[in-house]
């Protein structure tokens, strides 16, 4: 089967985003970490995201069970494969980059 350009494009555009950022209590390094990604949502995901925040503090058994080993963490579970990244994602084009998220205009 072939794709257009078009077709890709628009597959791109529709695609679901399911983010998970792990922080570790209220620390300005996780406040920071949740006030970029959410503004990186909302700039080029608008209503193509599902954001949940899971403090550690409250469930320090998640870290293992989700191999998380430093925080502030965010990874994406979707759209497949899962990407993680660590830190609090001030740079934006970086925090594009490694979350896999297409930037084009749809001009």
């Amino acid at each position: 089967m072939n794709y257009s350009d078009k077709d890709v494009h628009e597959d791109d555009e529709n695609e679901h985003f399911n983010l998970t950022l792990y922080v570790a209590g209220q620390t300005p390094k996780s406040v920071t970490a949740f006030a970029n990604l959410k503004k990186i949502c909302e700039e080029h995901l608008q209503g193509r995201y599902t954001l949940e925040v899971i403090d550690l503090m409250k469930f320090p058994e998640l870290a293992q069970e989700h191999q998380i080993l430093a925080l502030p963490t965010v990874v994406r579970r979707l759209p497949t494969p899962m990407r993680k990244l660590i830190g609090d994602l001030s740079n934006t084009e970086k925090t594009l980059v490694g979350m896999q998220i297409n930037t084009r205009s749809t001009a």
